[in-house]
């Protein structure tokens, strides 16, 4: 350990990065809600939008816990998921296909932050970190359940009518 970086400081960084994520997120989801063609898919993401301010509320609570200032750090991981959903938007614009690109773009996202929460909820576990532990599973808990949404709106509706052509 050259460097003598420890968990509390991984823990910080990588909070900085789903902070980062998921205001990032935040400034997307109204242009998707815009561009889907289902108005269930529409409000899935209007949902998810009053969702992910409570997911950035929380995270400033867990800077709080561990006395930190709540500030992002660029992720590249979610610009790349956010770019290619951008793309899915300009590309298939007006297709039967746009909703189901859509949806994928936005379950890539949630399997990220279904991944991060995970993460940054077991290590706050590690580092005795009580009120983020809870904190961040209730996250976790909506991220999944969002997943879980998005994978049936694409079995009922989505991905059927991405056929019709």
């Amino acid at each position: 350990m050259a460097s003598g970086k420890n968990l509390k400081e991984l823990f910080h960084d990588t909070l900085k990065d789903i902070y980062f994520a998921e205001k990032k997120i935040l400034s997307t989801l109204p242009k998707m809600a815009t561009a889907a063609q289902s108005k269930n898919l529409s409000a899935a993401f209007q949902k998810h939008e009053t969702e992910t301010e409570e997911h950035v509320a929380r995270l400033e609570q867990v800077f709080e816990e561990i006395g930190e200032t709540p500030r992002g750090k660029t992720c590249d991981a979610i610009m790349g998921i956010i770019e290619e959903g951008q793309e899915v938007m300009k590309e298939f614009k007006g297709a039967p296909a746009l909703d189901a690109g859509l949806l994928a773009a936005a379950q890539a996202v949630e399997h990220y932050e279904i991944a991060r929460y995970g993460t940054l909820k077991t290590w706050a576990a590690e580092l005795g970190l009580k009120q983020s532990v809870k904190l961040l599973e209730a996250t976790l808990a909506e991220e999944k359940k969002t997943d879980e949404t998005l994978t049936k709106l694409a079995e009922s509706e989505v991905n059927q009518h991405a056929q019709a052509a």
